[in-house]
């Protein structure tokens, strides 16, 4: 929890003490009060006392009491700009830290942690500073000061606001004995419900078309009943505390009233007016000190779900990328060759590689595509490229330097790529479109239309009333498999980068518009490297080179005709998919 305060600044630091200074004053005007009731009623007591006297120490209570109000709404304040400050930066450290992982450390936290960690986690910590600035500070100055104020005016009265102290930390201890174990693991289930909750809404689709909902129900219900049951739990021990610190806070007074009425009864006429001034008195203070022990037990109470969540951010804020930036800047525009050089790729924690030994070499403006079963590490192979992985073996070079050389944004602006599943963002489509920073210009509007045009985007968006800037919802839920996957070439295309990426981009696009795409994308890209990974032979048959894997090794390279003829694999797969005459009309 500790580390988390080292994101405060100085001005932040400086706005602590002055917090200080206010809470040490408000603690002394709270601690006053009980001097004027003891005044106000030895006055009442005393025989010739003016009005006038009672009124002054009653007015210089009011003020006090003002004073003390104005000091906790000024502490408030600030605690609360502190607090929320301190969460403004820790989710911006989060999203920052999160964007420069790779898939690798995304992987190892899951997405719904690291939004659980983000969102949830955050506040849990800005809760705790709040009260934490308020109460930490002046808890113990308070029953510090307080207890110097009753010293030395009873043994017997001091003996039994120390019982009731004592009283409170056994109950705190207990408390939190139980409690404790299970705060640990309410994150966790948080992250779980979040998981579940995430499926089932991203999957809504499959769900119904398979009648699944009682599944995803049950799923749901049992990591709903598996955190609430442990929020129960805590909050049921944590039921027992108020009780249990009223019973203490009354039975003190009561103590200490029966207590003096003892000591009174005792005492000579002449000092029972003070012994009836110093009960009330201490009665005052006693009450401090418990409230002093109170505030910090719920501190205490909220302290053991705050460090879960500390640790849980400071996971994330600790754990440094993998992939970082070289030192060299970008090679001018217009290369854009690429070579494999003897490169396997294992994941993280796998037992087996997914790529063995992978080696050759796409010159500018060469198209080259890749084919081969599922699993066969396809999409793996071009997404380290992009260096969403770095190879476990071997080297990728781009214009003959290793990529690993490249700053990550120089190596990002060499790239357009298209994923296997497009990915649309909520906004519209000239947005979508011109997506990002291609470290050059600006897209214009010429450039987003040629780029929709070739993407043969241009008619469906055309249909729309407010053209280019129709909205786009989430994930683009209010557009068809093919329009999302039409943008997403579009986007690729409006970069105009050096290097072409595209991840069985076509699948969703019928057969005419898929041809008529390829043939004005090869125009477009002209002079740019482009891979394509591809299922249909027909999209990759007229590919410069075409690169056959199997179980992550290189069965076969070369032009559609050689491989009918050399690569038994390349052979099957096309058979399988057009006739002899199909493929004789090459």
């Amino acid at each position: 929890m500790i580390k988390i305060l080292k994101y405060f600044k100085k001005i932040e630091w400086l706005q602590v003490a002055l917090c200080l200074v206010f809470i040490t004053g408000q603690v002394w005007l709270d601690l006053k009060l009980p001097d004027y009731m003891s005044e106000i009623t030895l006055l009442v007591q005393t025989e010739g006392s003016s009005m006038s006297e009672i009124w002054s120490a009653g007015g210089y209570m009011l003020l006090c009491a003002l004073g003390s109000l104005v000091a906790s709404i000024i502490i408030g304040y600030f605690a609360a700009r502190l607090a929320a400050t301190l969460s403004y930066r820790l989710r911006m450290g989060l999203y920052n830290r999160v964007e420069a992982f790779s898939m690798e450390e995304i992987g190892r936290f899951s997405t719904s942690s690291l939004i659980t960690r983000s969102t949830n986690d955050i506040t849990q910590v800005q809760t705790l500073i709040a009260m934490g600035l308020q109460v930490m500070i002046k808890a113990p100055i308070l029953a510090v000061w307080a207890i110097i104020k009753i010293a030395g005016k009873s043994w017997q009265w001091s003996v039994s606001t120390g019982g009731a102290v004592f009283a409170l930390v056994i109950l705190v201890t207990v408390l939190v004995v139980f409690a404790l174990p299970k705060f640990k693991i309410v994150q966790q289930l948080t992250d779980n419900l979040n998981r579940v909750t995430r499926e089932n809404l991203t999957g809504v689709r499959v769900v119904r078309a398979y009648n699944a909902e009682n599944y995803q129900e049950t799923k749901f219900k049992k990591a709903n009943e598996e955190m609430t049951e442990t929020n129960l739990f805590t909050n049921r021990i944590m039921a027992i505390m108020m009780p249990g610190m009223s019973l203490i806070m009354n039975g003190l007074t009561l103590s200490i009233y029966w207590i003096g009425a003892y000591l009174i009864n005792g005492a000579d006429i002449p000092d029972r007016l003070s012994l009836f001034s110093d009960m009330v008195v201490y009665s005052s203070y006693a009450m401090q000190v418990v409230m002093a022990f109170m505030m910090l037990v719920m501190i205490f109470i909220m302290l053991p779900r705050s460090a879960v969540s500390a640790r849980r951010i400071n996971e994330v804020l600790d754990t440094q990328p993998k992939i970082t930036d070289g030192d060299m800047d970008s090679k001018p525009w217009g290369m854009g060759e690429v070579e494999f050089k003897n490169v396997s790729f294992q994941y993280p924690g796998a037992a087996e590689y997914v790529l063995k030994d992978v080696s050759f070499k796409a010159k500018s403006g060469e198209t080259v595509a890749f084919i081969g079963s599922t699993g066969s590490g396809k999409s793996t192979l071009i997404n380290l490229i992009p260096r969403f992985y770095d190879a476990t073996e071997g080297q990728v070079l781009i214009d003959g330097v290793d990529i690993k050389k490249y700053k990550q944004k120089d190596l990002h602006n060499k790239i357009g790529y298209v994923p296997q599943r497009a990915v649309i963002f909520s906004g519209d489509i000239a947005g979508n479109v011109a997506f990002g920073n291609n470290g050059r210009k600006k897209a214009m509007k010429e450039d987003i239309e040629n780029a929709a045009s070739v993407a043969q985007a241009k008619d469906f968006i055309d249909n729309l009333p407010e053209k280019y800037q129709a909205p786009i919802s989430q994930g683009g839920s209010n557009l068809s498999g093919g329009q999302k996957q039409r943008l997403a070439i579009a986007r690729a295309i409006c970069r105009q980068p050096e290097i072409f990426i595209f991840d069985d981009s076509f699948s969703a696009l019928d057969y005419k518009t898929d041809k008529v795409l390829r043939t004005q994308l090869a125009a477009q890209t002209l002079g740019a490297t482009t891979f394509i990974v591809a299922q249909r032979i027909g999209t990759i048959r007229n590919a410069d080179r075409i690169i056959v894997l199997e179980e992550g090794n290189v069965v076969g390279i070369g032009k559609h005709e050689e491989l009918l003829k050399t690569c038994k694999v390349y052979h099957e797969i096309a058979y399988s998919q057009l006739s002899k005459e199909e493929l004789g009309d090459e």
